[in-house]
């Protein structure tokens, strides 16, 4: 089965971390992201720019209204994910631990929905 482990930060933080640091991190992410690749379970990933390069969408009776940044409102921000392939919600709970990410923020794990015409 398909999960997605949606990544979550204070992204205001984030621009604050010195380079040096940020890099040390990021090399943590690289390896983690290859033991998921090794372990045959790793099937995507990304980062989202800052949510002050987002706009979202809506209709209002029946006119488009477009907005700078996110609906919500939060404390932390979807900043990236992971997509994996393992048995069961177990199984990806003990991926997602291992991600360097909930070291400075939160990781939601949701299973991925695959829809079929037939």
């Amino acid at each position: 089965m398909k999960y997605l482990l949606m990544l979550y930060a204070n992204e205001k933080v984030g621009t604050k971390i010195p380079p040096a640091e940020m890099n040390k991190f990021m090399d943590k992410m690289y390896a983690y992201e290859a033991t998921l690749t090794k372990a045959g379970v790793h099937i995507a990933n990304a980062a989202l720019q800052p949510t002050w390069t987002a706009k979202t969408i809506n209709l209002d009776d029946g006119e488009l209204k477009v907005h700078d940044g996110p609906y919500a409102e939060t404390k932390e921000q979807f900043g990236g994910y992971y997509m994996i392939d393992c048995p069961d919600m177990d199984a990806a709970v003990s991926w997602a631990a291992q991600c360097p990410a909930a070291t400075w923020g939160r990781i939601e794990i949701r299973p991925y929905n695959e829809y079929s015409r037939e």
